[in-house]
């Protein structure tokens, strides 16, 4: 049976031949174009447009380009870009948004289309809702021949984005340390760009699959049974840290300097840790999904986290809202306003390496410091329906539970937490659990597989 094309609030996202094609792509940047035009009326909107390294990225990108140019709007190619890169360039370039064309940590057989505002932030959920239906209803404002966007090209991205990354820490005191790194880039977009930093920052690298060929090496999520053989190449090249992208480079994940993978949860409590040393008492934001070890360094440091829902325009507005000095979310995705409010992989390796510079502490030690907690994170196919009933269920198991629905369902309880929600990206409910004792963890894990297995039989 043929999977169905997602359009929600995160963008499109598909398999390409399958229910993803050149026109699919050029009606939707049809629709965000005609959106641009009608929010800035007066104004001939530009785009900038940046790449992950899939084979099908060209074709994708010249299938939007060619909708947004139908409708009068003019496009600015990035090339092969990490998806901060194209909202670092998108403000640096003052455009009226952006297009980032990647499926992320999905197979190579997929790809999307996210979309930015000339902020750098994804349209929230009312103006998402309104592109979509010009999408749907196929309400184009078409333009005459000689009114067509144009397309030019701008290879700036990776220089405009390292200066910016370089400006918020210390490069000399980092460089001093000739830290030794392993760095995996899965042959996604952020190979090049990140074996640059790291060379500015001083480090002895061994590349590990950072050309961007698309044709990823292993599984393109950073997850553990996927960088096994990071850890392996960390042990031999008797690294400091490994550190491993996702093809659009949004997310990063750590092995430390035994060889032992750390993961995405630690990249943003590490990186929370350094800000809280310098800012006692400040904010930070973080979505309902994320370790609660981010609560437990703000507490110390006398801060306070801001919880939100599942997805970097939520954690980015609420930063911009609470004057937050750090954010992110526990997939490996760290934000940092003063670079910009996406998701940024080399922000976190920046913060990390400077974190251990200046506390010349290694990964493990700052790692089991802040350590202490079994997280465990799983998936269901299930539709939203299901997946309410499965929730629905849940609530009843657990009425002494406090309880969060603004995205899906967190339930929180004194020796941990557990959420529920649907994915924006996939077909799937997704389950997140965290608890301090892995034995109450296993229970947790098995009331849901039960109810799981109830409701989708």
């Amino acid at each position: 049976m043929a999977q169905e094309l997602i359009i929600s609030i995160s963008g499109m996202r598909g398999i390409i031949g399958e229910n993803m094609f050149p026109e699919t792509a050029a009606e939707y940047g049809a629709a965000f174009g005609t959106f641009l035009k009608r929010s800035q009326s007066g104004k001939r909107p530009v785009v900038a447009i940046g790449r992950d390294s899939r084979p099908s990225g060209s074709m994708i990108f010249c299938a939007v380009a060619s909708g947004l140019a139908s409708v009068g709007v003019d496009v600015i190619d990035l090339g092969i870009c990490t998806t901060p890169g194209v909202g670092v360039m998108l403000r640096h370039l003052e455009c009226s948004g952006g297009v980032v064309i990647t499926a992320s940590h999905n197979p190579l057989p997929y790809n999307g289309i996210k979309f930015l505002l000339g902020n750098g932030i994804a349209p929230p959920k009312p103006m998402a809702e309104s592109i979509r239906s010009l999408y749907f209803d196929k309400q184009f404002d078409r333009v005459n021949s000689v009114d067509c966007g144009k397309v030019s090209a701008n290879e700036g991205a990776a220089a405009v984005h390292l200066e910016k990354v370089l400006s918020i820490i210390n490069p000399s005191q980092i460089a001093a340390k000739k830290f030794k790194v392993v760095l995996d880039s899965v042959n996604g977009a952020g190979g090049p760009v990140g074996l640059e930093l790291l060379d500015k920052l001083g480090c002895v690298v061994t590349p590990v699959n950072t050309e961007p060929t698309g044709l990823f090496a292993h599984g393109a999520e950073p997850t553990e049974q996927n960088l096994v053989s990071l850890s392996e190449q960390v042990r031999q090249a008797k690294a400091d840290i490994g550190f491993a992208q996702d093809p659009d480079a949004d997310r990063l994940a750590l092995v430390d300097e035994k060889g032992r993978y750390i993961g995405e949860e630690f990249t943003l409590a590490l990186v929370a840790r350094y800000m809280f040393d310098r800012n006692p008492g400040g904010a930070a934001a973080a979505n309902l999904s994320t370790s609660r070890m981010i609560d437990d360094i703000a507490a110390k440091a006398g801060g306070k986290v801001i919880r939100t829902a599942v997805g970097e325009a939520n954690v980015a507005e609420a930063m911009v809202k609470n004057k937050c000095m750090i954010g992110g979310e526990g997939n490996g995705g760290v934000i940092d306003l003063r670079v910009g409010p996406i998701r940024d992989s080399l922000v976190g390796m920046a913060l990390i390496l400077q974190l251990m510079a200046q506390t010349g502490q290694t990964l493990s030690q700052l790692a089991d410091a802040v350590g202490g907690y079994a997280m465990y994170k799983t998936k269901y196919t299930a539709n939203g329906e299901q997946a309410a009933r499965i929730i629905e269920k849940a609530r009843r198991i657990y009425p002494d539970a406090q309880v969060n629905t603004s995205d899906g369902c967190r339930f929180d309880f004194a020796d941990g937490w557990l959420h529920i929600r649907t994915s924006n990206t996939e077909p799937i409910m997704r389950v997140i659990l965290e608890t301090k004792d892995p034995a109450a963890a296993k229970r947790y894990l098995e009331t849901i597989e039960s109810l799981c297995r109830d409701v989708l039989k």
